[in-house]
């Protein structure tokens, strides 16, 4: 019988998007999530333009968009992180499964997460 071989195991992988309306403001809740290992690395976006129904009228703004990466394994931690500085009421916390990548990437990411 012959053995198919199977691939490495690597972490579950996210990303996990959120918004605020500074610079400042992501840059701090990037800097933070690493700082405190719930996301391995975070990358701010230039300002983009949301347009959205809040309080039934629609509403645009400028916004800056933190895309993070984390682990599954981590993500209950880095919502957590991310509500307790946010100051939007009901800020924008999607996650989207990595459904490939690099191995090496996605251990890192792994690695990086790892509670210390």
């Amino acid at each position: 019988m012959t053995r198919t071989p199977t691939a490495p195991t690597v972490p579950a992988v996210l990303t996990v998007l959120t918004t605020t309306d500074s610079a400042a403001k992501a840059e701090a809740l990037a800097r933070g999530a690493v700082e405190a290992r719930v996301a391995a690395c975070a990358q701010v976006s230039a300002p983009v333009t949301s347009v959205y129904r809040w309080q039934g009228a629609i509403e645009t703004a400028e916004e800056w968009q933190v895309l993070f990466k984390t682990s599954q394994a981590r993500y209950a931690a880095l919502e957590a992180h991310i509500r307790a500085r946010h100051d939007y009421g009901t800020p924008e916390i999607i996650a989207t499964p990595v459904v490939r990548g690099s191995a090496d990437y996605l251990e890192w990411v792994g690695r990086e997460t790892t509670e210390a």
